[in-house]
């Protein structure tokens, strides 16, 4: 009982002395130089302890009344979608956010998820943050190169240094994917980037049900089969909830910021059939007729202005009454499974916001939800699909084909993603969708705020003209926190972006004055209500780079007259849009957009950098057991070209079992594995498997497992011929009639095992390796002509 006194008299004396201000005196700390040291020795050194005072020192803490924030940021959302802004997908726990707080209808994004989120992050404009485009498609200039600069410290890195514990739940599309190896370097990883805890996957979508995980820097797997009910949003969810609560019971005074960035609602849609089968029906409308409702209830909620215009039918969208019965059959089942997936996805939601009115501080939390990084996603083409990678690989599939696999939608099996009627629909009431930044239906999304302690619930829209890059200097106010002037000892680019705090008790906050979009060459300029637009990649046509920028066709549209878009001026005031493009150019040059570079997919075949440390030149590579979760671009080029594969391995015979190499996933891979101690190459074409396979196991003791895969050449995607040996003799032979031009997809490289996504289904993942792998060693020919 006296060593517990002790104990708990020295966590009073410890925890009271932590929680005072810096020093003393009461003085705060100069905080605009992060990070801050330790705080000033206030007591007194002599000879001995005798003739001296103690006095502890304290690592910073946040300033008094500095609130818990939380950040919701929802992915591929259109503004017509949920409830809560008058669509017909029910979000009953955003609507009661809504209900408690603000609602946002002039939000914007950057119209695609990288450039978003370094947006939102940094509070600095996307190109500035080094992610003018996505990593995927990342080039050597420093604005589209996906390196977030030292310059534009995050709000994680910010408020961590100002006495903020900071987590990062879900999606990461910001580190460069060569450099998400176990090779590192770490520092624009989550945990380098000011997040003392990450849980997620580093890419711009994962399989809900095989997720790519990450915990801090080191790859996990799920702890359960989806079989047995896993599913990457409630496992996040969990896992915030749970940190959330853990150190609200260790340290209640000390505030904390989460990013919450669930996967949802990009593709692929994963939903159990309970979730789907509760929207049977509900679209048989068709899409026009969606715009329609969805219309009439934002201007009966006043989400839009009276006088607000449904913009038309574009062309690229047919009329749902010409479709044949077939194709609004499978449509509407793609957009009934969505659906699922969102009322799921804002069910899971909902149990961390009400996790959060139980915290001890729960008035004094700030939530801000982000529905959305950009607008509805038209990424799966004109008949969506059931398979998003070979969508997004420029490979068609026929709907008759889909609808003999419709059973599998939702499921392990799927990939899927809806038709682009159905985004141009879910973006009511604007033109166009994600990536065409030129347009609000790409970059307008909606927002909802609540902090019960400062926001009384408005149920009038907050209709300011707001972007990401306001949020983090929001943050900083309500925090009563400086722009930092260094982190690191590294000058700071200042925000673009100013703090709307102001808006949460002023209904008539008018906010930004100006703003500049630009994805794929899409751009626009925003000014005082005026709006100038140049729309000019289609994003379905990942292969189409038009060129001839000087061709492309501007419009001129007054927003505070033309809430959607719908009346171009450009034809009636040449004048005013001359002035507009030369603001346009002004803001590019400021902001380092340029160059402009409208490639889609030719920018996949781009060299990317090597694994720092790695032989950018190397024809061979050697791997041992253990090497998993290796990103594609980090991965041996494996695909239009020739490659030998050499494995030794020691095994007991037919009771060996396992992958050998595993690369991609449920979409389209290659897996080396043996079954029964029979060696096995299946190579996956989008469900095409060409299986090689020998014809006894391997006998005990040590063997070699070889694999010649000689490529047809002639382009890319062409036929291969696969030749298995076993010890220097060939036991079988294959020929693959297509091989992956592109990417196999969202998952990884690895050996030992098959982590994540099964490439075939003749095992369940990971079917970890029994025996020993001594070394994998891929020797790559150059590439095809």
């Amino acid at each position: 009982m006296k060593i517990e006194f002790v104990k708990r008299a020295l966590c009073s004396t410890v925890c009271a002395g932590f929680a005072v201000s810096p020093n003393a005196q009461g003085e705060e700390p100069d905080r605009t130089h992060l990070p801050l040291p330790l705080s000033p020795f206030e007591g007194k050194v002599g000879k001995t302890y005798k003739e001296s005072t103690a006095a502890w020192q304290h690592p910073p803490v946040a300033p008094a009344g500095a609130p818990n924030v939380v950040s919701v940021l929802l992915d591929d959302v259109g503004f017509g979608q949920t409830s809560t802004f008058g669509g017909l997908i029910p979000t009953p726990n955003l609507d009661k956010l809504a209900g408690e707080g603000l609602r946002y209808n002039r939000f914007h994004t950057t119209a695609i998820c990288g450039p978003s989120r370094a947006a939102l992050l940094t509070g600095r404009n996307h190109h500035d943050a080094g992610n003018g485009f996505l990593m995927e498609w990342a080039t050597g200039f420093p604005e589209y190169s996906t390196m977030i600069p030292g310059n534009t410290a995050t709000a994680g890195e910010i408020l961590k240094d100002n006495g903020y514990a900071t987590w990062w739940f879900g999606k990461n599309h910001n580190t460069p994917d060569w450099e998400t190896t176990v090779a590192g370097p770490f520092d624009r990883w989550p945990t380098g980037l000011g997040f003392e805890y990450f849980y997620g996957f580093n890419a711009g979508e994962t399989h809900q049900f095989y997720p790519v995980l990450f915990e801090n820097t080191k790859a996990v797997e799920p702890d359960k089969t989806p079989e047995q009910g896993y599913h990457f949003m409630t496992d996040m969810t969990d896992r915030a909830i749970a940190r959330m609560k853990f150190s609200k019971s260790v340290a209640p005074n000390k505030p904390f910021f989460m990013y919450f960035a669930p996967g949802a609602m990009h593709a692929p849609h994963h939903v159990t059939k309970e979730w789907r089968e509760k929207f049977k029906g509900k679209f048989d409308m068709g899409w026009e007729k969606y715009r329609e409702e969805v219309f009439q209830n934002q201007l009966k909620m006043g989400i839009v202005p009276p006088n607000t215009k449904l913009t038309p039918r574009p062309e690229w969208v047919p009329a749902w009454d010409s479709l044949k019965d077939d194709q609004k059959k499978l449509y509407a089942a793609l957009f009934e499974n969505y659906a699922g997936y969102f009322a799921f996805t804002d069910h899971e939601v909902g149990r961390l916001l009400d996790s959060i009115k139980e915290l001890p501080d729960a008035e004094n939390t700030l939530v801000i939800y982000i529905v959305g990084d950009n607008g509805a996603s038209s990424e799966g083409g004109p008949d969506g699909t059931l398979d998003e990678i070979k969508n997004l690989n420029g490979l068609e599939t026929s709907i008759g084909d889909t609808l003999e696999n419709l059973d599998k939608l939702g499921g392990p099996e799927s990939e899927p993603h809806y038709p682009v009627g159905w985004a141009w629909a879910s973006n009511t009431p604007f033109q166009w969708v994600k990536q065409v930044a030129s347009h609000l239906g790409g970059s307008r999304n909606p927002m909802v705020v609540s902090w019960p302690a400062k926001i009384k619930h408005d149920d009038k829209p907050r209709d300011c003209f707001l972007h990401l890059v306001d949020v983090l200097p929001t943050i900083m106010e309500a925090a009563h926190l400086p722009l930092p002037k260094t982190v690191n000892g590294i000058q700071q680019v200042p925000f673009a972006g100013k703090s709307f705090l102001a808006s949460f008790t002023d209904p008539d906050y008018r906010g930004r004055t100006e703003q500049y979009f630009e994805i794929l060459s899409n751009r626009s300029i925003y000014e005082d209500g005026w709006k100038a637009n140049a729309q000019h990649t289609l994003p379905w046509r990942q292969d189409l780079a038009p060129g001839d920028w000087d061709k492309d066709k501007w419009e001129l549209y007054n927003l505070n007259e033309d809430y959607s878009e719908a009346n171009d001026l450009a034809a009636s005031m040449p004048d005013k849009l001359a002035e507009m493009k030369k603001k346009f150019d002004a803001a590019a040059e400021k902001y380092h957009v340029y160059p402009l570079d409208d490639r889609g997919s030719a920018r996949l075949a781009i060299p990317k950098p090597p694994v720092p440390g790695a032989d950018a030149d190397a024809k061979s590579y050697t791997y041992h057991a253990g090497a998993v979760r290796i990103a594609e671009p980090a991965a041996p080029p494996m695909k239009n070209r020739s490659w030998t594969l050499r494995a030794k391995v020691k095994t007991d015979g037919e009771k060996t079992e396992g992958v050998i190499m595993g690369f991609g996933g449920v979409a389209a891979g290659v897996s080396l594995y043996l079954k029964g101690g029979v060696p096995i190459l299946d190579y996956n074409f989008f469900d095409a498997h060409t299986v090689v396979k020998g014809d006894k196991p391997l006998p005990k003791g040590e063997s070699t497992v070889e694999v010649d895969f000689a490529y047809a050449g002639g382009g890319v995607g062409k036929a291969a011929d696969i030749v298995l040996k076993v010890n220097g003799g060939k036991v079988s032979e294959g020929k693959a009639a297509n091989t992956m031009a592109g990417r196999f997809g969202i998952d990884t490289f690895g050996i030992g095992e098959d982590s994540g996504q099964p490439v075939t289904p003749a095992y369940q993942a990971p079917f970890k390796f029994t025996g020993e792998i001594e070394t994998v060693v891929i020797d790559v020919k150059p590439a095809a002509p």
